[in-house]
C-alpha cells in the first residue's frame, strides 16, 4: 500500500514538473517591460506606452520604449511584440502611468481589466497620474537618473513614507474604485525642465474621473485625516503676528511630528451626517527664527501651531466637500456607525458628504525646541 502511494506521488510530481517546464521562456527570448502607460491621443484613441530595460553593454540607452494605439490593453500585446526583440512578458510592471487626458473621462478604469483578470499579472504596480501626456515621461530618459520604472517607484515609496503623496497600488485602486464609502486617490507627477517631479496627489470621483489635485503639503494633511501619516512628518507654517525681517521670511517655523493620533466620531442628526475629527501629536521644532524659550511663549506657540494646522485641514476638507469626493473614507465610518442612514445615500454618497457637518480640531504639544537657543 505504501509503495503504491509513493508511486502515485512520484508520478504526480513528474506531471507537475513537466507542465511547468512546458511554460518556460528563456530570458534572451523575452522582453520584460517594467513601466506601462495609458493615455488618450489627440483624436481620443487609446494610446499604450511601455518601457523595457536593456541589458547590454553595447547599447548606451538604458531602455526601449514602445507606443501605439490599440482597442484594449490586451490587444496591445501584438503591437508590443511587433516592436520588441523578444516576446513581451507584461507581468512584472513596477509602475502604471495614466495620462490626465484619460483621467478626464469616466469609466477609464474598465480599460485595465486584463491586469486583474489575468492572474499571472502583478497587482503591486504603483499607480501614478501624469499631469500632462504620458509620452513626456516615457521618452525623457535622463542620463543622470536611474531607469524610469525604478525612479518612479522609488519616488512614490519614499515620498509616501513622509506622507507627501499616497502609495496606491493597482490592487488598492481596484478596491477604492468599487468601494462606495470612499473615492480613489493616486500619486501625481509632472515633467518640469526635463526633470520628473512628484507634485502630490490626484483625487478622483466615484467614476474615476479627475476631480482635483493636492500639493505635497496638503497631501500630508490628507494622510493625517486618513490615519496614514507616520512619525517623522515635516511641516512648515507661517506664524501670524510675527514680523518679517527685511526680505527674509523669518515668520515661519518648521517642526517634525511624532506619532499622530486621529480620532473620528460619527453621528446623524437632522438628516445630516456629523463628523468630529480630533488630531493630536507631539512635535519637535526643527527651524524657527524668533525667540520661544520662555514656558509662556512655548504654550502660546502651541496654540498658534494648532490654529494654523486646523485652518489648513479645514481648507482641505472644504475642497473635498466642494468636489463631492471622499478620499478620507468618511463613508466607511458612516456605514459602520449609522448604517440605516448611510444605506439611503450610499449610491450618491458624494452629495451627502457635501452637506455633512465636519469639524476638526488639533492639539499640538511641543516636546523639544532643538539643542540651540
Amino acid at each position: 500500500m505504501i509503495v503504491r502511494l509513493l508511486s502515485i506521488v512520484i508520478a504526480t510530481s513528474i506531471v507537475v514538473l513537466l507542465v511547468g517546464c512546458n511554460d518556460q521562456l528563456n530570458m534572451e527570448d523575452a522582453s520584460i517591460p517594467l513601466a506601462i502607460g495609458v493615455d488618450l491621443n489627440k483624436t481620443n484613441r487609446f494610446q499604450i506606452y511601455s518601457s523595457t530595460p536593456i541589458f547590454s553593454k553595447d547599447i548606451k540607452k538604458k531602455s526601449h520604449e514602445i507606443t501605439g494605439t490599440a482597442d484594449s490593453l490586451r490587444q496591445s500585446r501584438t503591437l508590443q511584440d511587433a516592436q520588441s526583440v523578444g516576446t513581451v512578458q507584461g507581468r512584472n510592471f513596477q509602475v502604471l502611468l495614466i495620462g490626465k487626458r484619460m483621467l478626464q473621462h469616466e469609466n477609464w478604469f474598465k480599460m485595465l481589466d486584463v491586469l486583474f483578470r489575468d492572474a499571472r499579472n502583478t497587482v503591486t504596480d504603483r499607480v501614478i497620474a501624469v499631469d500632462g501626456n504620458v509620452s513626456e515621461i516615457i521618452y525623457l530618459n535622463p542620463d543622470d537618473q536611474p531607469s524610469l520604472p525604478l525612479l518612479l517607484r522609488g519616488m512614490v515609496d519614499s515620498s509616501s513614507m513622509v506622507s507627501e503623496t499616497v502609495k496606491t497600488t493597482v490592487h488598492e485602486l481596484h478596491r477604492q474604485m468599487y468601494e462606495k464609502g470612499m473615492t480613489p486617490y493616486i500619486s501625481e507627477v509632472q515633467v518640469k525642465n526635463k526633470k520628473i517631479i512628484l507634485i502630490g496627489t490626484t483625487l478622483l470621483d466615484h467614476k474615476g474621473k479627475y476631480a482635483a489635485s493636492l500639493g505635497t503639503e496638503d497631501s500630508i494633511f490628507l494622510n493625517m485625516l486618513q490615519k496614514n501619516a507616520k512619525p517623522g512628518v515635516s511641516i512648515s507654517l507661517k506664524i501670524p503676528d510675527v514680523p518679517k525681517t527685511g526680505p527674509f521670511d523669518t515668520n515661519y517655523l518648521s517642526f517634525t511630528a511624532g506619532k499622530i493620533s486621529t480620532k473620528i466620531k460619527t453621528s446623524y442628526v437632522n438628516n445630516k451626517f456629523n463628523f468630529t475629527i480630533k488630531i493630536k501629536t507631539s512635535v519637535g521644532l526643527s527651524e524657527h527664527f524668533f525667540p520661544t524659550d520662555a514656558p509662556a511663549q512655548v504654550k502660546e506657540l502651541e496654540k498658534q501651531i494648532s490654529a494654523q494646522m486646523q485652518k489648513k485641514l479645514e481648507k482641505v476638507i472644504k475642497m473635498l466637500q466642494l468636489h463631492k469626493i471622499d478620499p478620507i473614507g468618511l463613508g466607511l465610518y458612516a456605514r459602520a456607525h449609522e448604517y440605516q442612514a448611510y444605506q439611503k445615500v450610499e449610491d450618491h454618497w458624494g452629495d451627502a458628504l457635501a452637506n455633512a457637518n465636519i469639524n476638526v480640531s488639533v492639539d499640538i504639544k511641543i516636546v523639544t525646541l532643538g539643542p540651540v537657543k
